[in-house]
């Protein structure tokens, strides 16, 4: 089952899980999956943390301390959540230091409730950045409007980033533009280039599953027949984006002076339709430089059946293009799309974390 994963990883695509759970870093489950899987990182986000924290009894003696200290619910919160995430940065510093700090990441988002804020943002991402205290980790923060200066703020100060919730190609741009200024900032602040990293986690299947319900409401046949071709095709153009910035006199006198690319990491690639394959954002996304950070359940159906078949991604932009052309035609507005899709991101989030609130309150009073 790992000679796919194998090639997959040989293509230069790092493979990140997009889990965890204090039973997973108790078992072992997470060193097993480096071992014998090629997860070279972890991702995680409130939706994540909330399940994690509802099911077993994993967490019941931190809670039982918290509780006894009369921690308040926010506070206990981020006890709970930075605990993993260093446990996570711990079993993955092997990885770090013999990729040279490139994979063996860890990353865990801002309080999405903060993601409209850029003050707060900053604010959060310096306390967690203090709290975890560890060189693999990577804070998330939101690629809202007012993401894009704390981003450029917290890459100024040393802190790597995982930049999330990007859906749109100029949003994107931005993104790329907001982290190169936070890097002219740190090579004028004197700070060594070659350990700030970050990527930018474009959003892949969220974007067919919006746009696929549009294409439902029409009564064309033609149009229907572009039903899970947009997120495939946003993605490469993304990549075209990429490579354009990597080409820039802008990034190359930054790369003279020691720093990395920000790579682009394909989120959300499990599949939500199930007609599609469910390797369909993996099979589909495969070109180096990039990351991959997949749910168990797609990890594992790659390892089963991934149709891995070398570089997907260079030399198809026109075709993506022709894509997006043919859905502005179909009467798909591809700016409504993103910004209904950022907005639910957001939302979405948002919604978690106050479940996350709401189960270790009620938690904290049981124990």
């Amino acid at each position: 089952m790992t000679e796919i994963l194998k090639n997959l990883s040989g293509q230069g695509v790092s493979i990140w899980l997009d889990d965890i759970s204090r039973e997973r870093l108790r078992t072992g489950n997470l060193e097993a999956l480096i071992r014998d899987k090629q997860v070279v990182g972890v991702t995680s986000n409130p939706t994540i943390f909330a399940s994690a924290l509802s099911k077993g009894d994993a967490y019941d003696i931190q809670l039982h301390d918290l509780a006894i200290r009369g921690v308040e619910v926010e506070e206990a919160v981020r006890a709970i959540t930075t605990y993993d995430i260093r446990w996570a940065a711990d079993v993955l510093r092997p990885v770090y230091d013999a990729t040279s700090g490139v994979d063996g990441r860890v990353s865990i988002e801002v309080d999405p409730r903060l993601a409209r804020d850029t003050a707060k943002t900053i604010a959060e991402a310096r306390a967690l950045w203090w709290m975890v205290d560890r060189p693999n980790l990577f804070i998330k923060i939101p690629a809202t409007v007012e993401g894009l200066p704390a981003i450029t703020q917290a890459i100024a100060e040393g802190i790597s980033v995982n930049v999330t919730l990007i859906f749109s190609l100029e949003r994107y741009r931005a993104v790329m533009d907001a982290w190169l200024t936070g890097l002219e900032q740190a090579k004028a602040a004197g700070l060594n280039l070659a350990e700030i990293e970050s990527v930018a986690s474009f959003f892949v299947s969220r974007v067919d599953t919006e746009i696929d319900k549009r294409l439902d409401k029409t009564d064309s046949a033609e149009a229907k027949a572009l039903k899970g071709k947009a997120a495939v095709a946003n993605a490469r153009l993304a990549f075209a984006a990429f490579e354009e910035v990597m080409n820039s006199p802008r990034w190359q006198e930054l790369r003279a002076a020691g720093a990395r690319p920000q790579r682009p990491l394909w989120a959300s690639t499990g599949t939500k339709d199930p007609s599609y394959p469910d390797t369909l954002y993996v099979d589909e996304l495969v070109t180096a430089g990039t990351v991959n950070t997949m749910p168990e359940k797609t990890l594992d159906a790659v390892a089963d059946h991934g149709n891995i078949t070398g570089d997907t991604v260079r030399g198809s932009y026109e075709e993506a293009w022709n894509t997006m052309a043919a859905l502005k035609e179909a009467g798909i507005d591809y700016d409504d799309v993103v910004r209904a899709l950022e907005e639910e991101g957001v939302q979405k989030f948002e919604a978690s974390w106050t479940e996350l609130l709401e189960t270790v309150s009620a938690e904290l009073r049981k124990a």
